[in-house]
């Protein structure tokens, strides 16, 4: 166990978690919303996720999905137990909630180390690590360790996540981050209350402080049949995006399938023409990278120069060709707004 970083004692051995932007106040013998934290005695322990990693591989970097950083690259990917929302459509949800709707939840993962985990990073050449799979927020102190190290060795920390973390732990993680890739997962907060036990504006704000803190930043979007493929609300995280986060900033457009979703099998998979019009609502816009996932063909995955149209990196399924120079258009010289 682990003592968490980021809480405050309370009268009656009550304890409040400042990692997430629920902000829980856990009694004694009581865990938190993301199962994880658990009050004993008046201290909050990181209760069965500190390192243990519930996941581990070795993914190309655009599995994340990160297409302008570190292209063509791999990752050392990795997750712990836990998360602080219930989205109905993870797919991921034997491992993220698995510490909630399990009893006497045991499959905690394998015992690695931040040190392990970065001795993998280093004899497998992979220039990053993703911390992923899960809600990074909510093993903040197994990954927060590891950034540490990761970054003494000149090893790159990226983070896929909710957005829902609380301030002080995006303070806490700025001198190590290096990029985030944030699902946006809507405009309307009560789809975030009523599908995913969140809300959105925390996710805002902490979109506008990952951008203005000058952390690489990506969006993701998945597009839900009936509950978040309305154009209107796309509309408006298009126009966010272009206007608070900058236009430079890629938005991925994902496709969504029921099959592997945790509560939705009843759903239908996004129709490809919904998908077409996300991509225009974000060329309307003003975007310069528009990215479409899960869809048949590569042509909406490739990176094309802002200016002169041409494609720069090509991308069959996680194979990719690169005809750029350094993160610039080899025709024309246009920035392709990428890290390398």
């Amino acid at each position: 166990m682990k003592e968490s970083y980021l809480y405050k004692k309370l009268k009656n051995d009550k304890v409040q978690c400042l990692t997430c932007s629920h902000r829980c106040i856990i009694t004694e013998g009581k865990k938190g919303i993301c199962g994880a934290r658990e009050n004993i005695k008046g201290k909050l322990l990181c209760a069965i996720n500190y390192g243990r990693a519930i996941a581990l591989n070795i993914d190309p970097i655009e599995k994340k999905p990160f297409f302008h950083f570190l292209p063509g690259t791999l990752s050392v990917s990795f997750a712990a137990a836990g998360c602080n929302f219930r989205c109905v459509n993870c797919q991921n949800w034997q491992i993220s909630q698995g510490p909630k709707i399990i009893k006497d939840f045991k499959n905690w993962g394998e015992k690695i180390s931040p040190a392990e985990i970065v001795k993998i990073a280093k004899d497998n050449h992979c220039p990053s690590i993703a911390y992923t799979y899960t809600e990074p927020t909510i093993f903040l102190e197994y990954a927060l360790d590891t950034m540490k190290l990761a970054k003494k060795e000149n090893i790159k920390n990226v983070w896929v996540t909710n957005g829902f973390m609380s301030p002080e732990t995006l303070k806490m993680i700025t001198p190590y981050l290096d990029a985030a890739n944030v699902d946006l997962k809507s405009f309307d907060n009560d789809f975030y209350q009523k599908y995913l036990g969140g809300r959105v504006e925390p996710v805002l704000e902490n979109l506008k402080a990952i951008k203005r803190l000058g952390i690489w930043l990506e969006i993701t979007t998945l597009i839900i049949p009936t509950l978040s493929d309305d154009l209107k609300m796309l509309e408006k995280i298009a126009k966010f995006i272009s206007q608070e986060l900058g236009k430079e900033t890629p938005w991925h457009i994902s496709a969504f399938s029921g099959f592997i979703s945790w509560k939705l099998q009843h759903l239908p998979d996004t129709p490809l023409k919904k998908i077409h019009q996300a991509y225009d609502i974000g060329k309307k816009a003003s975007l310069k990278y528009v990215y479409a996932g899960n869809v048949p063909g590569n042509a909406a995955e490739n990176t094309y120069c802002p200016k002169c149209g041409e494609i720069m990196i090509k991308r069959t399924g996680y194979d990719v060709e690169r005809f750029d120079e350094n993160g610039k258009c080899g025709k024309c010289g246009e920035s392709l707004d990428m890290i390398i």
